[in-house]
């Protein structure tokens, strides 16, 4: 880590239980490290508390922690970057872990896989959707990651370069993880502990609300990275009704020579010409987002490896 740029970044929103502690952790174990808190719109002393600790406080007022963390992304210059919330809730002794991992290895992201030590660290819907919503993008990405919806990850200045960030709110983590699995960016897991938050504060997270958005997040990144797939779901079922309608028709044709079912001939007509353009729009976005692809690989190579002096 020697001669290399630091950056811890923290999104925040009214965290003023926490934010001091998180800070003095981050400072003791990355001493040489500049600290950024972005307060939210906070209603409460966080901006102040984080001040007081020693950190650089900015303010992005877009609400949602996507929106926060492109903000960071585009104002922050520095050679490594460590996320994290200011909750008090991850293993911050556990960064230069992190750290070491991504500069040995050459990587560009390493996510700190959390590890309940606490049962009251998540509440049972959080755990339950973090692990169906993370067995999702496993299908479809083909990932072994454990902890998708991690916030506590270290990035190279090339990943943080390059990464789009169009998310707006907890969904930001979701798109993360997937821009490093459909770029084929390395990556790793570290195993960190996950402690409950201090006593009065409170998540942020909405079980259901947020669930539905990083699920929305998951369809549209299978649409615009995997669009052959995607498109040919919906070709195939319009295709299969096409068939259900269709065969109907066929038969009372070959037995009496004439169409009777003219309402089930023409939606069964309609369902296959569906299914044809479903296709062909999948080709289509398939050849175009290489192209997209091959773009955002050129703008990731500009930068050099974390690793590299």
């Amino acid at each position: 880590m020697k001669n290399k740029k630091i950056a811890v970044i923290i999104p925040c929103y009214n965290e003023e239980i926490a934010i001091a502690q998180v800070v003095a952790d981050f400072k003791k174990y990355l001493p040489k490290a500049d600290i950024y808190v972005y307060d939210n719109n906070s209603t409460d002393r966080t901006a102040e508390k984080a001040k007081n600790a020693g950190a650089v406080v900015r303010t992005e007022t877009l609400q949602g922690k996507g929106n926060v963390v492109r903000r960071m992304f585009a104002d922050i210059d520095a050679d490594i970057y460590v996320m994290s919330d200011g909750d008090e809730t991850y293993d911050i002794k556990r960064t230069p872990d992190l750290i070491a991992k991504l500069v040995d290895d050459n990587l560009d992201m390493v996510v700190g896989a959390r590890k309940e030590v606490d049962l009251a660290a998540y509440r049972v819907g959080h755990r339950t959707g973090n692990i169906l919503l993370t067995k999702l993008v496993q299908r479809f990405f083909k990932h072994n990651l454990v902890d998708m919806l991690s916030g506590f990850r270290v990035f190279s200045r090339r990943f943080v370069k390059s990464f789009p960030a169009q998310s707006t709110g907890f969904e930001i983590e979701t798109e993360l993880t997937v821009h490093a699995l459909s770029s084929r960016i390395p990556m790793a897991e570290v195993e960190t502990d996950y402690f409950a938050r201090p006593l009065g504060s409170e998540s942020k997270l909405a079980t259901y609300k947020d669930g539905i958005r990083i699920l929305v997040m998951i369809v549209n990144l299978i649409k615009d990275e995997r669009p052959m797939l995607f498109f040919s779901v919906f070709a195939a079922i319009f295709f299969i009704f096409s068939l259900l309608f269709g065969i109907p028709v066929v038969e009372d044709f070959f037995e009496t020579h004439k169409v009777l079912r003219f309402p089930s001939a023409f939606l069964a007509m309609g369902l296959m010409i569906l299914s044809m353009i479903s296709l062909l729009v999948g080709l289509i976005l398939d050849s175009v987002g290489k192209s997209r692809k091959e773009v955002r690989r050129m703008a990731y190579l500009n930068y050099p490896v974390a690793g590299e002096k």
